[in-house]
């Protein structure tokens, strides 16, 4: 400690396991998480890479998942944060956890965690969607994202930024909201 309180130690010391990036498709979660997960120096995973294939081929397809189709997903998501924890390791994970039954599933997992939202509107987002390329999730899914969407209540200590700032102008106040929450 220094003389004014602040700790000096590394903000990684005082975080949990796992940094759960979240929000819509298009947000900007595997740019903002890559980003952040740099900053901290610890590993990046996106969470599209734990769908099943039935998954994938059914969003490509245009149809949103169920429930049903979710569970698995989000059960390998939160295995593979809680055995970074056992571990001893963190990690900055991609995840949409649209809904709070999602995000506390992914709690449910044991693994220390936080959650950070990407906010951004609907019109800004789709226009983003409009101009990526080679992504499974085509833009026509981004109404039932937002439909799907269950905006983080106080209780869950939701970390929200908005997504308007470029994606290091938003890392950096996540780093900052970190920093104050540690």
């Amino acid at each position: 400690m220094t003389t004014d309180g602040a700790s000096r130690e590394p903000l990684g010391a005082v975080l949990p396991a796992a940094i759960i990036v979240m929000g819509v498709s298009g947000s900007g979660k595997s740019t903002v998480g890559a980003a952040l997960a740099a900053a901290l120096g610890w590993d990046f995973r996106d969470g599209d890479a734990f769908h099943p294939p039935a998954n994938v081929e059914k969003m490509r397809a245009g149809a949103p998942l169920t429930d049903t189709d979710r569970w698995p997903w989000l059960d390998a998501i939160g295995r593979h944060a809680a055995d970074r924890d056992a571990a001893g390791d963190h990690v900055v994970i991609a995840c949409s956890a649209l809904r709070r039954i999602y995000r506390d599933r992914l709690r449910a997992s044991g693994a220390a965690m936080r959650f950070v939202h990407l906010d951004g509107s609907f019109g800004l987002i789709d226009a983003r969607m409009a101009a990526r390329r080679d992504h499974f999730m085509p833009p026509s899914l981004l109404e039932s994202q937002f439909a799907t969407l269950e905006p983080p209540e106080p209780d869950e200590a939701v970390i929200v930024v908005p997504v308007e700032a470029a994606p290091g102008t938003i890392v950096t106040a996540i780093l900052g909201r970190l920093r104050a929450s540690a």
